[in-house]
């Protein structure tokens, strides 16, 4: 099938549609001219029939009945360019008189209908537009004055008319086809510029950026979406970089802790005892990287965008409370008080699973953080449409620069001060993520050595 580039399809709609305008503006020139024309020539002819009628005169005694002799000098009797015939039958239709440019001819007398109103016809094969004005005497009819103009000249002015506009229409197609395939190419010029940067990004040459139009057009605007969304791929693939490398760090270091343990058990032989610290140190770790493929896992998976939700009615009290139950053996080993405030039953709608993920992993961060014989606070409450979960702790905190970054996977703020609380930093990578998904806007403020308290707002 036959394609036409961009730049003819553009010229093509511009042409079919100034065609479309020309051919309405020259029908109205040609029909303007048309009725002026006519107008001109049934005006002529009306001022020459009134003349005549002035120098008639009706005489009686007369055979005619009409007195014809004065007309006759009028000067519109010789031939003219554009030449007025005059001819009087009388009411018998008999011819009285007619001027000399008819010669041998004459007008014909048609029916009384046609009295007083222009007929166009033919004399000697040539067109000619003519008047029948009856003439009376006392209210009798006496006769008829007929008054007739060639057409020669307005034919030929329209012909001529109609012919110089059925030659210009294409000339004028044709020309404004090749200005408007100019004009497109130079308009599409930066799509071909945009195009040809756009080849040249790959996933290794990410660096490169479409050069803004200096006019704020359309194209500026989409240059700009452009940049805008390889800055947003950038940033992307930058981050599934760095994500991968944290990812391999993390699953390295248990494994080599794993492995350095194994070698130093083997190395000679260890009482019952000291293989059993080995062993529990072992399994310990195992569990760390079997949690951490776990929430990388989990984190993959919500950054699929196509993850189903399970909508249903959440009985959030009791959400809460098994979520807590679940984690009592930490509390109870760190003594610290869990205060829960639900002056009411609160219920939402949203995803079940996905809510006890963040509640879990919001809860167990506080656990984790919060010191010895420290206390957490549950509270939950309604402010308009909105059902707002608050967790509080009064543990180590997070500093100020860091409240922006710990959502990033793998971040931890000041690992090095605590390095006896272990932790992936992932948790919060997951809980903003669901959050996301279910629209609870996500909130946290901190303050380093009094405490964390984090914002859900269902």
């Amino acid at each position: 099938m036959f394609s036409l580039s961009y730049k003819n399809r553009i010229a093509l709609n511009y042409i079919i549609s100034t065609a479309i305008l020309i051919s309405v503006v020259f029908f109205v020139i040609y029909k303007i001219t048309s009725y002026s024309i006519n107008k001109h020539i049934n005006d002529d002819i009306l001022e020459e029939s009134s003349e005549y009628l002035e120098q008639i005169e009706i005489d009686t005694n007369n055979a005619y009945l009409i007195q014809v002799d004065q007309w006759k000098a009028h000067d519109n009797n010789s031939v003219n360019v554009n030449p007025v015939f005059v001819q009087f039958f009388d009411n018998n239709g008999k011819l009285i008189d007619k001027s000399p440019n008819l010669k041998g001819l004459q007008l014909q007398l048609y029916q009384s209908n046609k009295d007083n109103q222009f007929v166009d016809s033919f004399l000697n094969n040539r067109p000619i537009r003519q008047i029948q004005i009856p003439l009376y005497n006392k209210e009798k009819k006496v006769g008829y004055l007929f008054v007739a103009m060639s057409l020669d000249e307005a034919t030929l002015i329209l012909t001529n008319l109609r012919n110089t506009l059925f030659v210009a229409f294409p000339l004028i197609l044709i020309l404004l086809f090749f200005i408007a395939r100019l004009i497109a190419g130079r308009s599409i010029k930066p799509v071909t510029m945009i195009t040809k940067t756009s080849s040249r990004i790959t996933k290794d040459n990410l660096k490169d950026r479409i050069d803004l139009p200096q006019n704020r057009d359309e194209l500026y605007v989409l240059s700009k979406t452009i940049n805008d969304l390889l800055d947003r791929i950038e940033n992307a693939v930058e981050r599934e970089k760095q994500f991968t490398s944290d990812a391999s760090h993390e699953l390295r270091t248990p494994l080599t802790v794993l492995k350095g343990t194994l070698e130093v058990l083997i190395r000679k032989p260890r009482n019952q005892a000291e293989y059993e610290e080995k062993i529990n140190f072992s399994i310990s770790e195992v569990n760390r990287l079997n949690n951490l493929v776990d929430q990388l896992l989990l984190l993959a998976r919500f950054e699929n965008q196509k993850q189903s939700l399970k909508i249903e009615k959440v009985y959030l009290n009791a959400l809460i409370l098994d979520i807590l139950t679940l984690y009592s053996g930490k509390t109870n080993a760190k003594k610290i008080e869990v205060v829960c405030s639900f002056p009411n039953d609160f219920y939402i709608k949203t995803d079940n699973y996905l809510v006890s993920i963040v509640l879990g992993n919001i809860i167990s961060n506080a656990i984790k953080y919060t010191n010895e014989e420290g206390q957490i606070v549950i509270n939950l409450s309604k402010t308009g449409s909105k059902t707002i979960c608050t967790i509080s702790d009064n543990g180590i905190g997070i500093l100020a620069a860091d409240l922006n970054k710990i959502i990033n996977p793998f971040f931890r703020s000041n690992p090095t001060n605590h390095p006896e609380i272990k932790g992936s930093g992932l948790g919060l990578s997951i809980v903003e993520r669901i959050s996301q998904l279910l629209n609870i806007e996500f909130e946290i403020e901190s303050e380093v050595n009094k405490g964390t308290t984090v914002f859900l707002k269902f």
